[in-house]
């Protein structure tokens, strides 16, 4: 019963999530409602490893935490800076 409680909160807190990213007035809400997305995904990736009784999905969702938390600050660093790397002109 409350594995069906913790699903149903994670879906409609994604569903919350996907309308804040359609509706967002300025990039940064929806970079911020992509991110909480990512975050509800590694939580469904844990529950569904625990329902399934397999303790290697905590491997894949902390590995899916740490590509969400690099791809956010890439994405902010370029809303930003304009680029994600070194503007140099010259050869080295």
């Amino acid at each position: 019963m409350m594995m069906i409680v913790a699903i149903t909160a994670c879906a409609v807190c994604l569903v919350m999530g996907l309308v804040r990213t359609a509706l967002g007035p300025t990039a940064f809400d929806r970079v911020l409602a992509v991110n909480a997305i990512g975050t509800l995904v590694i939580l469904g990736i844990a529950l569904h490893g625990f329902i399934m009784e397999r303790p290697e999905f905590v491997d894949i969702a902390l590995l899916y935490a740490i590509l969400n938390f690099i791809g956010t600050f890439a994405v902010l660093k370029i809303f930003s800076t304009g680029s994600l790397g070194d503007h140099s002109t010259g050869a080295k």
